[in-house]
C-alpha cells in the first residue's frame, strides 16, 4: 500500500490531529499534525512501544521527565512504560510519523 503522507495532513485549530495511516496485526502508523504550540500531553503505554519521526517542523518529545528537541529527519523512541509526549516547539506546522506496536493479546 502506498501512502501519500503529506496529502493526508490536516490541522485543527483546537488540538493536535491524529490520522491513522495504516494498521496491521503487528503495528500501527499514524500521522500527528500539530500547529505551533499544540501538544500531545505526556502519557504512558505499559505494553506498547512508540517511535516519533519528524517529517516537517521542530518539536520537543518528553521522555520520563527529560526533553529531546527533534527536527525534521530525526526520530525518538519511547519504549513501553516510558512517559512520553510531543509538543510543537517551532513557529511552523509539525508533521510526525508515529509508529506504535499493538498491545499483546490478553490471555484468557
Amino acid at each position: 500500500m502506498k501512502i501519500r503522507v503529506r496529502e493526508l495532513a490536516q490541522f485543527r485549530p483546537d488540538k493536535m490531529a491524529k490520522i491513522a495511516l495504516a494498521t496491521t496485526a503487528r503495528t500501527q502508523l499514524d500521522l500527528y499534525c500539530l500547529a505551533p504550540g499544540q501538544e500531545q500531553k505526556p502519557h504512558a503505554h505499559q505494553d506498547q512501544d512508540k517511535i516519533y519521526f519528524v517529517l516537517e517542523g521542530r518539536g520537543r518529545v518528553f521522555l520520563d521527565g527529560r526533553e529531546e528537541t527533534v527536527d525534521a529527519g530525526e526520530a525518538v523512541v519511547a519504549p513501553a512504560g516510558t512517559t512520553h509526549g510531543l509538543v510543537n516547539a517551532g513557529t511552523t506546522p509539525l508533521l510526525a510519523l508515529v509508529v506504535v506496536t499493538p498491545p499483546p493479546p490478553h490471555s484468557a
